[in-house]
């Protein structure tokens, strides 16, 4: 029963498979947040390239349609007019701001997902308009932590913005003795000064945000043991299961390798092609166990790792690739080989104790 519990228990990553299936359903790690702080970032770049000189040219627009208001008539068709006028030039002025936000819209979501187009999402789902399941998504621990997120956001975000005003008091009190000019200057300024410590803390949060979302996702996406085993068989010969399922050995095998390698008793060698930990506790193991073992690279992760916690290294060419082929991690040496681990185990004692 415990294993069968363990196998429903889903603890492996996902597979390439599963993340393709995930994605074409629209199911990707990404984080609105950081989309809407990249786009206020380009904002701000913009605002300080060239916002006095939007500031000023929308200055002397209005000032030209003060002026030319008393030559019009006010009929129906110059109001158009100036209307049309003014909309115009306003739509020239704001038209770059708007070029910008998509654009960096757009390459921020590029950035966080790729180019991405998943039809699914826009179709119409029963669950999307049934009440009852709107009221659990709403009630939902997601829903839950997406509030706490939100007001740690909201707080954290006016902390900054009330730290960068009360800096800036000394300068809003001499405000009122300046030239109307330096009165706009002035608040320039600080608006500017405040949307950029405001932008900046958003910006580090939604990168905060991204990570957890990717987390979020990977969790979510995240398979029993018997899930893995059945896609490997319906994707065999897949190479990009293949590719995957030899990373995802390899990264296991090295952490049992920084796990096991510093408490063990040995690491016997071929030298260069094999490595196998041995430990050997007398008063808890009947017989020395093998802790860990690799071939090639992972052969010389053991050494290295071996030598920094000063775990004695042997070179037994013979017995390394015997103990490499005919045990695992986990296992009692064969009987076997017991005479020639003992013969190492006790030189390993009495370097120990001339030491």
């Amino acid at each position: 029963m415990a294993d069968q519990n363990q196998a429903q228990e889903k603890t492996e990553h996902p597979t390439p498979r599963k993340l393709q299936q995930a994605r074409k359903k629209g199911q990707v790690a990404k984080s609105r947040d950081l989309a809407a702080a990249v786009i206020l970032v380009a904002m701000i770049i913009l605002a300080y390239v060239s916002f006095k000189s939007s500031a000023q040219t929308f200055q002397a627009y209005l000032t030209s349609y003060f002026r030319s208001a008393f030559d019009y008539q006010l009929s129906p068709e110059h109001m158009i007019q100036a209307l049309k006028s003014f909309g115009l030039d306003t739509a020239i002025l704001t038209t770059p701001v708007f070029i910008v936000a998509v654009v960096m819209a757009i390459l921020a979501n590029i950035v966080q997902v790729g180019f991405l187009f998943a039809p699914e999402v826009i179709k119409p789902k029963a669950e999307k308009i049934n009440p009852v399941q709107g009221l659990k998504r709403i009630f939902s621990l997601k829903s839950l932590v997406e509030l706490l997120k939100s007001v740690l956001k909201v707080v954290i975000t006016a902390t900054v913005v009330y730290l960068v005003i009360r800096s800036k008091i000394p300068d809003l009190l001499l405000m009122f003795f300046r030239s109307p000019t330096d009165i706009f200057t002035t608040l320039t300024d600080i608006l500017l000064a405040v949307a950029t410590a405001a932008t900046i803390a958003f910006f580090i949060l939604s990168v905060f945000d991204l990570m957890f979302q990717r987390f979020e996702h990977t969790k979510n996406l995240k398979m029993t043991k018997q899930e893995v085993k059945d896609e490997m068989k319906q994707s065999e010969g897949d190479p990009h299961l293949k590719s995957w399922l030899k990373r995802r050995q390899r990264e296991i095998a090295m952490n049992q390798i920084r796990e096991e390698v510093p408490e063990a008793t040995v690491v016997v060698t071929n030298p260069q092609h094999f490595a196998v930990a041995l430990q050997y506790l007398e008063e808890k193991m009947p017989a020395p166990m093998v802790t860990a073992k690799g071939a090639g690279y992972l052969a010389q992760k053991i050494k290295e790792i071996a030598a920094e916690h000063e775990v004695p290294v042997i070179r037994q060419p013979e017995l390394a690739r015997a103990l490499y082929h005919q045990t695992e991690p986990g296992q009692e040496i064969p009987a076997e080989l017991y005479q020639a681990v003992a013969e190492i185990i006790a030189t390993v004692y009495k370097l120990d104790k001339n030491y």
